[in-house]
């Protein structure tokens, strides 16, 4: 039986660096150009942010990062399933593993920031489903008719 693993990764793979070009596209084809916060590979690099892959045996599964906001509040970014691998609780366990990272480091808060409509329902769904609520922006964000931030105290 295939079991998930889920490490940290460098983004230097020709299967994650695809996977981060299908959310960046769906973020495109689901949201105002404006509202595109959806980091490139180039982002997810930079210090502060800790990027994670998700494999079930040889085959990428997901992917997820969080973003250190300050000493106590992090970010999640980049959370996406590989379209062959939704419903089947990738998604629910790449994001309890970045919960338990951000636990690990001490962090009391995470937070995103996700859009409205009919393909962000599923995310927020699970996102609400462990706890998250929503809140007033953060960081660069702004609230408006599209964006919406969620948080949860750790």
């Amino acid at each position: 039986m295939a079991r998930l693993r889920i490490v940290e990764d460098d983004l230097s793979g020709e299967a994650i660096r695809g996977l981060v070009a299908l959310h960046l596209a769906g973020m495109h084809a689901h949201s105002p150009a404006c509202k595109v916060h959806a980091l490139p590979v180039e982002a997810l690099r930079q210090p502060g942010v800790t990027f994670y892959s998700a494999w079930m045996d040889d085959d990428l599964a997901g992917m997820g990062a969080l973003r250190q906001i300050d000493p106590s509040h992090s970010e999640i970014k980049s959370m996406r399933v590989v379209p062959d691998f939704l419903g089947k609780g990738i998604g629910e366990a790449i994001l309890l593993h970045l919960l338990a990272v951000a636990r690990a480091k001490g962090h009391a808060r995470v937070s995103l920031e996700t859009g409205t409509g009919p393909a962000f329902e599923p995310a927020l769904r699970l996102y609400r489903k462990h706890g998250f609520n929503n809140c007033a922006a953060f960081a660069d964000y702004v609230l408006d008719d599209f964006s919406q931030c969620l948080t949860l105290v750790l």
